[in-house]
């Protein structure tokens, strides 16, 4: 389906392409500019018309552009403004010396700028367009801003957060209100950039969407229920339980069986029509002491998986949650390279002396694989790509999906799904009391669970970690694994 354009989030480059775009077609830039900076003038006095004075920050370019038409439109509304600007305002070109020429209040060097109590901060130095460390002079005032504990307004991104990857160059403002401008910037979604862009607001300045969608690349936007409720299993009246699907989870040894039922248990709750545990023999009676709706059968080797694989009614394996790292998980995990089948934890581990093995093993054919990396366990099976700090989240998910060909879920609190075509969601519902023991578990549980019921991989991915966040909000501050399974429900 076509999204709204804010839903959308558009990279700082592709943002610049649409402005272009949009003054080669006719369009007046500078009317561009006019909504822009109304938009953030009219923010300011509906947040704050208990200001003393306004403080308007202006850089050297649109974003500062911005600012001083902001900073005229409070002025004509009555409001105490001071400016302060960054290098040379005589030196700006454009429609940002247009919007200088047009202010009319004098400003002065940001060095001067001293806070005082009833200021307001409008952000409009750099935006979302920066990709190196801010200079010392707006550090300085950073700092000065953060001391005295003022409410800032940022103008498209707090100054100092990479629009790319959210990530902070060098110092950079918390924002209380970010206000943008036709579509979102990843850096306001990926951490720490979402966390110090405060409450969004995308005001549509009048750039046509078919001008925004034309620059747009590989399609990146928030996880939503948009992008994939199309392929949610449907409930009919002549439904089964193996027409929704048979979830199969690996158990660990007798003294590690407590994540795999973790997994099942969410399966079964998140909509999987049968669920069962695969169980070494020497860990059947623990497991068996501690299911009821959940089915047990003994697997201990690989011939006993074949066998179990001779079942074509099994739709879908988990295998990770406390299995256990090394050969025997490789082994399992090869046997399995042309099922459905979400790789978590110790499976992951088990590939990181070898992860080619892992990525040719499923490389043919339609995306079956979904690996649930966290941080440390991306690293493992990625190395050159977790290290390369040019890159954004987004950017690092998208290359691992492509190269392992598999959807790849790279957890944290801003979770990023990607699929091997490009196409990448970052995730924004969790709370962050989610982070706790087995909560990857319970979201392995789901992700397989819907993969049973036949959801592709890249979309049952996105939707087993939109509906883990939502089920963590439901279950509510102080959450343990155990609580987070009892409040799994079906999408």
């Amino acid at each position: 389906m076509t999204l709204p354009l804010a839903d959308l989030l558009l990279s700082p480059d592709e943002m610049a392409a649409v402005d272009r775009a949009a003054a080669a077609s006719g369009i007046d830039s500078y009317g561009l500019m006019e909504k822009a900076g109304q938009a953030v003038a009219a923010c300011a006095l509906r947040h704050y018309p208990e200001a003393l004075r306004y403080i308007v920050f202006c850089g050297p370019g649109n974003n500062g552009g911005d600012g001083y038409v902001a900073a005229r439109a409070l002025r004509s509304c009555g409001a105490r403004i001071e400016l302060f600007h960054i290098g040379d305002p005589a030196k700006l070109k454009g429609d940002a010396a247009r919007a200088f020429a047009d202010c009319l209040v004098v400003g002065n060097a940001i060095e001067h700028y001293m806070p005082q109590a009833g200021d307001v901060v409008i952000d409009a130095i750099f935006g979302a367009g920066l990709a190196r460390p801010v200079p010392d002079a707006v550090a300085d005032a950073i700092a000065r801003v953060t001391v005295a504990g003022l409410p800032v307004i940022a103008v498209d991104l707090p100054s100092g957060v990479d629009g790319r990857s959210g990530h902070v160059l060098g110092a950079a403002f918390r924002a209380v209100h970010t206000v943008t401008f036709m579509t979102r910037k990843p850096g306001h979604l990926l951490l720490p950039g979402r966390e110090l862009s405060g409450a969004l607001e995308v005001f549509d300045i009048g750039i046509p969407d078919r001008i925004v969608r034309a620059q747009a690349g590989a399609l990146v936007a928030e996880n939503r229920p948009e992008q994939w409720q199309a392929s949610l299993p449907a409930t009919l009246a002549d439904t089964h339980k193996f027409k929704r699907g048979h979830l199969v989870v690996f158990s660990g040894s007798a003294n590690a069986t407590g994540a795999a039922r973790m997994s099942a248990m969410a399966g079964l709750k998140a909509g999987a029509g049968l669920v069962t545990i695969a169980s070494p023999e020497q860990a059947l009676s623990v497991n068996a002491g501690a299911l009821t709706a959940i089915m047990l059968r003994p697997v201990d080797n690989e011939a006993a998986l074949e066998e179990l694989l001779d079942d074509k009614r099994i739709s879908a394996f988990i295998l990770g949650p406390g299995f256990g790292a090394g050969d025997k998980a490789r082994q399992f995990v090869l046997a399995l390279r042309d099922r459905n089948l979400v790789l978590d934890a110790d499976g992951i581990t088990s590939f990181r002396d070898d992860p080619e093995r892992l990525f040719e093993a499923f490389a043919g054919g339609s995306t079956h694989l979904v690996l649930t990396p966290h941080e440390g366990e991306f690293a493992r099976l990625f190395p050159d790509i977790a290290v390369n700090d040019a890159l954004s989240k987004v950017d690092k998910t998208r290359m691992a999906a492509a190269r392992a060909h598999a959807a790849v879920i790279y957890k944290g609190a801003d979770t990023v799904i990607a699929a091997p075509d490009g196409r990448a969601l970052i995730n924004a519902n969790a709370p962050p009391w989610l982070a706790t023991a087995g909560s990857g578990d319970v979201l392995a549980g789901i992700v397989g669970a819907l993969m049973a019921q036949e959801m592709p991989a890249f979309e049952a991915a996105a939707a087993g970690v939109w509906l883990h966040g939502e089920t963590g909000q439901r279950a509510g501050k102080g959450l343990t694994a155990e609580d987070l399974v009892a409040h799994v429900r079906p999408l």
